[in-house]
């Protein structure tokens, strides 16, 4: 597509749209642009082509589609947002800056670049809706020309687009869109199961379309009787939603007969009822298989009836009845309901449409750790919709799963945190209740009720965790300030009975400079959550000498725990933490790693995959940032298991040598031989990293007679 084409595509919806900016933005891109290639080896410019093109196929405005135009201008060229400021203006500018992501600042992780873009991405969503679109555009065209990449990479942006963009595009309403990045994904992510649907699929083609052509030569023929327009086509299942369906149901292909939807368009809402009257009397209805999303909408704004009936050949056939204007808000979903049409470029809060992404705002708002709110925004993402009610009859849409908990929290956040108890149906059920599709709930409140940190392991929507978290985190900070203030108090009154009179006042001010806080609560806050130490804020007052002598007196007979540097551990902000490392994990360097704040054990380092972290519940107030120091070299123990087929003169000495081959050095060995001769042999053996420890285990495995070799962790 050239940009004459695109200027017609655009005029064809919007005539008089000044395309004037439109072929200035694309001599820009051009220019900026000129000299470089993608992967495939096409000149770059076709990719912001061809995501302008996605977008005006989505009927976007003149500006949206400049915009993408421009999208990779900042980030992938010398051009910077004050330039397209200055010759694009400032709606263009700020629609790019939201959709540029942060590639160019720094950051201790993949994860924490790809969680502070999100974030970046859906808070300019507050100000614009059409940075989502251009990111999903660039999205979709990234995924069609995947091919050329590395297989590990195809990889990795498939998982991002199946886990955030797929589900993010089902949360709008944009089908389209959302099933293309779920073929796509799956393509690269199961290519095996992606062939095989592909050949399967053209196999029953034929006999599947036969099927479905018959009926809706029967339904357009009883239509024209009861004088109800209507356009009838048939709708192949997307692979995805087959594959997922065989997965989750653990169905094989040749059990799964609605391959293809028969959907009827008519022009009004009654007209669909009747059309819908006139499919169960031909054929009969399947029980549990109706559903009205006309009276009660999707919360992603889709409308539609849904049934499915044993069609003329005897199998289950599902046909969908919608009207014009729903169609289009399935197909396009939040492109077909923007707010451009009058004006106006922020969400309308009036407009219900919207009121998951504003929800998705609030928290995002609320939650300061980058990385807590893309794995909040994952479990957001994928929810199975239960509709329950008010006493008044209002609808609420909560995910599967829900408990009266989150229900409080979708009326207000007060009576959220004062929730004590809930009737459903008229009866009395516990907290942990899960809602069902048409229950009535009532929330019964109480002055003196308050969210536990229990109840986070049982509610499902964000605004819930988010809004119970905020309490709990405001509550403990209350009771560390207190326990902080008290803390230091000791410490002061201990070190200042052995010293010279010190200054309270003193010690706080440079404590305030050294830490880098902003006032004596956040200091005392600090050190009740362990933060910093009471007794490191006290010493540094006093000389040098005065201070090790201190040191050295309190350590006699007892061990000292070591600090993070002295173990190769970079936290964040902080320089004397004490540090301890999880035994349920045993962390290595090269392992991913999170560090949890225990109240006068300093820091705790688990693996970031240990089921004792997840346990947590992301608990950001007791999070903190912490990678390996790769300039520092310290040994660490990790135990494995070998075992081995049938014990031989020699095998233990060829072990050893395997492992020493590695210069990784044996701390403790524990030999056991079955009365089958075979072995059971532990091993703890001293490694500096994970790939150490990989390179010693791949060696034993070389080794003659060896089974298995794996790491043991104690979890």
């Amino acid at each position: 597509m050239g940009i004459e084409d695109l200027v017609e595509s655009i005029k064809s919806y919007t005539p008089d749209a000044d395309v004037a900016i439109l072929r200035r933005a694309h001599e820009f891109a051009a220019t900026v642009h000129r000299g470089q290639a993608r992967r495939s080896g096409d000149p770059y410019l076709s990719h912001p082509m061809r995501v302008a093109a996605i977008l005006a196929d989505l009927k976007m405005d003149v500006r949206a589609i400049a915009a993408g135009l421009l999208h990779d201008a900042i980030e992938d060229t010398q051009t910077t947002v004050e330039e397209i400021r200055t010759l694009f203006g400032d709606e263009i500018a700020d629609l790019v800056d939201g959709v540029t992501k942060l590639s160019k600042l720094p950051f201790s992780t993949r994860e924490d670049r790809q969680a502070d873009s999100f974030r970046k991405m859906l808070l300019a969503m507050a100000k614009d809706i059409r940075v989502i679109m251009i990111k999903l555009a660039d999205r979709l065209h990234n995924m069609q020309t995947l091919d050329p990449l590395p297989e590990a990479k195809r990889q990795l942006i498939a998982k991002e687009t199946l886990e955030i963009y797929a589900p993010l595009a089902h949360r709008l309403g944009m089908a389209k869109i959302k099933q293309e990045l779920e073929d796509l994904s799956l393509r690269h992510l199961d290519a095996e199961a992606y062939r095989d649907l592909a050949i399967q699929i053209a196999k029953k083609r034929q006999e599947r379309e036969a099927q479905v052509n018959e009926a809706i030569a029967i339904l357009k023929q009883k239509l024209t009787e009861v004088d109800i327009p209507g356009d009838i086509t048939g709708r192949p299942k997307h692979f995805y939603s087959i594959y997922r369906k065989m997965r989750d149901q653990g169905k094989t292909f040749d059990e799964i007969y609605d391959l293809t939807a028969i959907r009827v368009i008519t022009d009004t809402v009654k007209d669909c009822y009747g059309a819908l009257g006139m499919v169960h009397s031909l054929w009969k209805p399947i029980p549990g298989r109706f559903k009205d999303f006309i009276a009660v909408p999707k919360s992603n704004m889709y409308q539609s009836l849904h049934t499915t009936v044993i069609g003329p050949k005897g199998d289950p056939t599902e046909i969908q009845i919608r009207t014009q204007e729903m169609h289009r808000t399935a197909e396009e979903g939040i492109a077909a309901h923007w707010a451009y049409k009058e004006g106006r470029a922020t969400l309308d809060e009036s407009d219900r449409n919207f009121l998951w992404l504003r929800q998705l705002l609030d928290w995002g708002r609320d939650l300061k750790d980058s990385r807590e709110f893309l794995h909040t925004l994952r479990i957001d993402l994928f929810p199975d919709e239960v509709y329950v009610f008010t006493p008044k009859g209002d609808v609420k849409a909560l995910p599967r799963g829900a408990t009266p908990i989150d229900f409080a929290f979708s009326i207000h956040t007060d009576v959220g945190l004062r929730c004590a108890g809930a009737r459903v149906n008229g009866r009395i059920v516990p907290l942990r209740y899960e809602l069902s599709n048409g229950d009535i709930v009532e929330i019964l409140t109480a002055t003196t009720q308050h969210p536990s940190r229990d109840w986070l392991k049982i509610v499902r929507t964000s605004r819930a965790r988010s809004r119970i978290k905020a309490w709990i985190k405001n509550e403990e900070r209350v009771r560390s300030i207190t326990l902080g203030k008290e803390l230091l108090d000791r410490e002061f009154r201990k070190i200042a009975k052995a010293t010279a009179p010190l200054s309270k006042l003193e010690a706080v001010g440079q404590a305030l400079e050294h830490y880098k806080v902003g006032s004596e609560e956040e200091l005392y806050a600090a050190i009740g959550f362990g933060k910093i130490s009471p007794r490191q804020v006290v010493l540094k007052l006093l000389p040098p000498e005065q201070a090790q002598a201190i040191v050295e007196e309190e350590s006699k007979g007892r061990r000292v725990p070591v600090k993070a540097a002295e173990e190769g551990i970079h936290i964040d902000g902080v320089d004397d933490i004490l540090l301890h490392f999880a035994k349920c994990c045993d962390p290595l360097p090269g392992d991913d790693i999170i560090g949890f704040i225990t109240r006068g054990r300093g820091v705790t380092i688990h693996t970031a995959d240990c089921p004792n972290v997840l346990a947590f519940g992301y608990d950001s107030e007791r999070q903190i940032r912490v990678h390996w120091d790769e300039r520092t070299k310290v040994p660490h123990q990790v135990k494995i298991k070998v075992t081995i087929g049938e014990d031989r003169p020699g095998l233990l000495a060829e072990i050893s040598s395997a492992i020493s081959s590695t210069n990784a050095n044996i701390a403790q060995a524990e030999i056991r031989v079955t009365e089958e001769r075979r072995g059971l042999n532990t091993f703890v053996l001293e490694v500096f990293d994970l790939k150490q420890l990989q390179g010693a285990m791949q060696a034993i495995r070389r080794v003659k007679g060896v089974m298995g070799v794996e790491r043991i962790r104690s979890h």
